[in-house]
């Protein structure tokens, strides 16, 4: 067997890299430390620069100081009235300056430039090895030169005698070295200051640089980076609304989802989510003031589902669900099933009625049986000719009349009221059907099981406005809780078969308000709560031809529609 193939592979070994850093942390650390030992660096070399040309000027006048001093009537009293000497007077004075100065050299010298007193006699009687035009011509000098001594800070002074006269001329030298030795001796402080400065810059960056690594989970920037791509592209991709807040409660940033769902635009971001919202239980669910999952809150026509997350730096991100959907389908199955134990009990009914009838042929009692189909009929007939004689839209009397047959079900008695007249001249029925539908269901959960179980329903037009008051048998609802009814989720009913409840009376009170309308309950004098609608604008402008009654315009006789079989659409919109 061939070994090669016996032994592992062996992945061959990464070399380590060295070269910049891809965690923040590092990056920024390096750069500050950096940074500073840059500015600490350029402050220092900016200081020393200026302090060798202060130290050299510093020198130079106390060299001019010195000659100044020196030169006075007395030395050039000296210079003119004594014999030129080695150890002369001249030589005395200057040489007794010097030593008390600590200068380098003092020299007094005459109108032709001849020294008369040097640190080295040797020197006396020479000429100077520079250029003393200056000088005796009356101005003073300050130079840095170099003589017979080597380079030295120099200051030359003119010598006047008692009456002004240039009579020589006092040149005094400070020795270089000293005022190197001097710049050199400063630089250790310097440094140490410098080095202090460092230190401390560099504790700061790293203090910084650990705060930042903490905040950012020490990712690269290449993480961070990606990781906004991802956020952009998740945000403005999913199906879902979220909006994030600030600890002050301004929106920080909205994705288009949620600017759909609300109804708002970019220009929402930065400002306060009550000003962007508005009042409202939208505004105080995304807000918290309210708390809990899976929140109910209505906005426009739309029912949305919001849950809310705090963030560490204490503002909150929300998710919004767009439930209208979800909740038609649930409320057309609520209805569905309704009309299935309606249409149950009729069938249970008719068995009944088919089996008596049964027994009156079989008993040859014929003018009964006539008698009974004909009351059985005319019940029937009853109702639906008293529902299209007041309500003229075949929408909305389909729905009455189907509620009609569930309320006898149940026992409960649906009447419409004398007063009640509505032509057929809605502007948007299905609206009007919603409305209806909620509030006769509502009353019929609360009428059913009382005595003398009864529902009133009054439709009647004002112009171009609708008034709707549906008014029940129930126990009513409490004068606290009249304005608590009408907020989303807020329900006393076991939840149905999709899982939400209290968003019916909300939709009813936000359809009339959309129109300028009003949705309020009372209560009744012998119990009970009537619910009053205002719709305005409901209505269309009347034509002559729509003069006639509903069912009546043809001349043909009311097409009624049968109890339980009206259209699905009816429930569409609750």
């Amino acid at each position: 067997m061939n070994p090669a193939q016996t032994t592992p592979s062996r992945r061959p070994a990464r070399r380590r890299r060295f070269g910049w850093p891809q965690r923040v942390f590092s990056q920024v650390l390096l750069m500050q430390l950096a940074i500073a030992t840059g500015v600490t660096v350029l402050a220092t070399g900016l200081f020393l620069a200026p302090l060798s040309a202060q130290l050299d000027d510093q020198a130079m006048r106390r060299a001019l100081a010195i000659a100044g001093t020196t030169a006075s009537p007395r030395l050039a009293a000296d210079l003119t009235g004594t014999p030129f000497s080695a150890r002369g007077p001249v030589q005395t004075e200057a040489e007794r300056i010097r030593m008390s100065t600590g200068a380098e050299y003092i020299v007094v010298m005459d109108t032709r430039g001849v020294r008369w007193s040097h640190p080295d006699p040797a020197q006396i009687g020479r000429r100077v090895s520079t250029d003393p035009t200056d000088v005796l011509a009356g101005r003073e000098v300050m130079e840095i030169d170099s003589g017979t001594l080597g380079r030295s800070a120099r200051g030359k002074t003119p010598l006047r005698d008692a009456d002004g006269r240039i009579v020589g001329a006092v040149s005094v030298g400070i020795e270089y070295d000293s005022v190197r030795d001097r710049l050199l001796a400063a630089i250790p402080g310097l440094l140490a200051y410098a080095g202090g400065a460092l230190a401390a810059g560099a504790l700061a960056a790293y203090l910084i640089s650990r705060r930042l690594q903490r905040q950012t989970h020490d990712l690269a920037f290449s993480d961070i980076s990606a990781l906004l791509a991802e956020r952009e592209a998740m945000l403005h991709g999913i199906r879902e609304g979220v909006v994030a807040l600030d600890r002050n409660g301004s929106v920080r940033l909205m994705n288009d989802e949620a600017q759909r769902l609300l109804g708002v635009g970019p220009e929402a971001a930065g400002r306060p989510l009550d000003e962007v919202l508005g009042e409202g239980r939208t505004a105080d669910v995304l807000a918290g003031r309210v708390t809990g999952d899976d929140l109910v809150t209505v906005r426009g026509h739309r029912v949305l589902i919001a849950n809310r997350m705090p963030t560490d730096d204490g503002g909150a991100v929300a998710t919004l669900r767009d439930r209208t959907e979800l909740e038609r389908l649930g409320r057309e199955l609520d209805s569905t099933r309704g009309l299935i134990d309606a249409l149950r009990a009729q069938d249970h009914e008719h068995a009944n009625r088919m089996h008596t009838l049964l027994g009156l042929l079989e008993l040859e009692m014929h003018e009964e049986a006539v008698e009974f189909v004909t009351e059985v009929v005319g019940v029937h007939r009853a109702t639906a000719e008293q529902v299209t004689e007041k309500v003229h839209d075949p929408l909305l009397a389909a729905l009455l009349v189907g509620k009609a047959t569930v309320a006898a079900e149940r026992g409960v008695s649906l009447r419409i009221t004398p007063d009640s007249l509505l032509p057929d001249r809605l502007v948007d029925p299905r609206e009007l059907v919603t409305v209806v539908g909620n509030l006769v269901d509502n009353a019929l959960d609360a009428a059913a099981g009382t005595p003398s179980a009864r529902i009133d329903v009054s439709l009647r037009a004002e112009g171009r406005t609708v008034v709707l008051r549906v008014a029940d048998s129930g126990p009513g609802v409490p004068e606290e809780r009249r304005e608590l009814i009408f907020a989303e989720g807020w329900s006393t009913k076991a939840l149905p078969s999709h899982g939400k409840r209290g968003l019916g009376l909300p939709l009813v009170r936000r359809l009339a308000e959309r129109r300028g309308g009003t949705a309020r309950v009372a209560g009744v004098p012998d119990g009970g709560a009537e619910f009053t609608v205002v719709l305005p604008d409901a209505l269309a402008e009347p034509a002559p031809e729509t003069a006639a009654p509903f069912g009546a315009r043809t001349g043909a006789p009311s097409v009624v529609p049968r109890p339980g079989t009206f259209p699905e659409t009816v429930e569409e919109a609750r």
